[in-house]
């Protein structure tokens, strides 16, 4: 046979055997893609059902952690089909990481408020509709995002507060529980019946049928003022009636004071004048 002939054939079946190695590739490359975008889906399915069946977990909460499981497993299939066509993916996941870890000081904060938001909406400190103050801002919670809490104050301010100012602080829920405490100073003169102011206290808290009966309403001598002897009272309600009883009480207790012959004294100096 001739030399050349040999050598062609030997090429021929050279490249069919590489034709072969790379349709063989090809071919696992796309099943790899095809099975992994199906697990994918199926992943970030479940995800998100096991999501809307939990009361502790929002829809924002498991749309984000679905999306996170779907691109984080479409990664490793996109590693795993290039490197089924001898791409170095050793080096290309190095450089992922290092470009994630860039991006990551990069976003520090916005990081910070994404991560805050999460545990927000997951431990639920507080939901919309709550009255809190967060951050040294309060106001009635309007919207609570992965990033940002937003709070309408009591003359409608709009006041936006990173979730990471929101759970690096404090945080007071007003409206967490259904009942709370009102709590009263009210100041008398000395020269007054106390028992019997403590009487209209308690005849006039008792009338307001916001007001609990029990626990009963609580009256005690607090202080020895300056001009004054101060009564602390203490009284629980709902929470959504805080405030119309405590406005309530400060002027129906004032009305049944004067009824009462019982004066609210005020500051007041005596300038003296030496004569001679």
């Amino acid at each position: 046979m001739d030399p050349q002939e040999l050598m062609s054939g030997d090429n021929l079946s050279s490249l069919i055997e590489r034709g072969i190695d790379a349709g063989t590739s090809l071919a696992l490359a796309a099943l790899i893609l095809i099975v992994g975008m199906m697990v994918a889906g199926g992943v970030r399915k479940a995800v998100r059902n096991a999501a809307v069946k939990s009361d502790r977990i929002d829809d924002t909460l498991g749309g984000f952690f679905a999306s996170l499981a779907y691109y984080g497993i479409m990664a490793i299939v996109v590693i795993a089909v290039l490197n089924r066509f001898g791409v170095e993916t050793t080096s290309l996941v190095a450089a992922l990481g290092a470009a994630t870890l860039a991006i990551g000081l990069a976003l520090q904060g916005t990081l910070s408020n994404l991560a805050a938001g999460v545990m927000i909406i997951l431990f639920r400190p507080y939901k919309l509709g709550d009255f809190v103050e967060v951050a040294g801002q309060a106001g009635s919670v309007k919207d609570i995002t992965l990033f940002t809490t937003e709070l309408a104050t009591g003359d409608n301010k709009k006041v936006i507060v990173p979730n990471g100012s929101a759970w690096g602080d404090v945080i007071t829920n007003y409206s967490a529980n259904d009942t709370r405490r009102v709590d009263f100073t009210f100041s008398i003169d000395y020269s007054d019946d106390i028992d019997k102011a403590m009487q209209i206290i308690q005849d006039t808290m008792g009338a307001d049928e916001r007001v609990f009966k029990d626990p009963a309403v609580f009256t005690a001598v607090m202080a020895h003022g300056g001009s004054s002897v101060d009564i602390v009272t203490r009284v629980w309600c709902n929470s959504g009636d805080y405030w119309g009883v405590h406005f309530d009480a400060m002027k129906n207790v004032k009305e049944a004071f004067d009824k009462g012959g019982i004066s609210i004294p005020y500051p007041h100096q005596v300038n003296m004048t030496r004569e001679g």
